[in-house]
C-alpha cells in the first residue's frame, strides 16, 4: 500500500465513510503538503515512518514515529519531509470536508 513517486507527495485512501476518512500520506525527502485549512475538520497526522515538520496554526514542530498532532477547525497546517529519509503518515479527518 506505501508508495512514493518523485513527482509530488503520494496521497493513498485506506478507508472512507460519510463522517471521516484515513489516508496515507507518503513523503520523499523534500516533498511537502501545502499549508491550507478546512473550515469544520479536524485533521490528525500519525507518524508511522520517519520525521516530518508539521505546521499547525502558526506553530512548526518536528515529529517522529509513533508521535501525533492534530489540526482543528480552521487552523492552518501542513506538513513536509525536511530529513533525509521517507515519511509515511496516517492521516484521520472528521468530519469529512
Amino acid at each position: 500500500m506505501i508508495h512514493f513517486a518523485d513527482e509530488k507527495m503520494q496521497k493513498i485512501p485506506v478507508f472512507e465513510s460519510e463522517k471521516y476518512f484515513c489516508d496515507l500520506y507518503c513523503l520523499k525527502p523534500g516533498q511537502d503538503q501545502r499549508i491550507h485549512t478546512h473550515a469544520d475538520s479536524d485533521k490528525i497526522y500519525f507518524v508511522l515512518e520517519g520525521r516530518g515538520t508539521f505546521h499547525i496554526a502558526g506553530e512548526e514542530r518536528e515529529l517522529g514515529t509513533g508521535q501525533s498532532v492534530i489540526a482543528r477547525p480552521n487552523e492552518v497546517h501542513g506538513v513536509r519531509n525536511a530529513s533525509g529519509g521517507n515519511l509515511v503518515l496516517l492521516v484521520f479527518m472528521t468530519p469529512r470536508p
